[in-house]
């Protein structure tokens, strides 16, 4: 799993909201499908791609397919975001003390 392909997947709106369904635990298709104004093979292949970019996993659950979010490749995009995060704090960090050392410069 890429982190393009990740963001790729989640750049559809529907395919964000099934994601976001699937936040609160393993969930049927159907179950999906109910809560989404799209067919239930809509669902099916926005799960695919979902899959395909390492974001769900799947399960049988006797006749059903039950999906839930693989921590794996949710792991793998939230390491990548984290650069981003952990470079704004560290501009941050710099930033305050570049201000804080002019505060003390002031002070006579």
């Amino acid at each position: 799993m890429t982190y393009g392909n990740a963001l790729a997947a989640l750049a559809d709106p529907t395919r964000r909201q099934v994601f976001e369904l699937l936040k609160n635990g393993p969930t049927p298709v159907g179950v999906i499908a109910e809560a989404l104004p799209v067919s239930r093979p809509a669902v099916s292949q926005h799960l695919k791609v979902l899959k395909a970019a390492g974001l769900v996993g799947d399960r049988a659950e006797g006749t059903r397919r039950v999906y839930y979010i693989d921590p794996t490749g949710l792991g793998a995009l939230r390491a990548w975001l984290d650069q981003f995060w952990d470079g704004a704090l560290a501009a941050f960090a710099a930033e305050v003390d570049r201000q804080t050392n002019e505060q003390k410069d002031d002070i006579p």
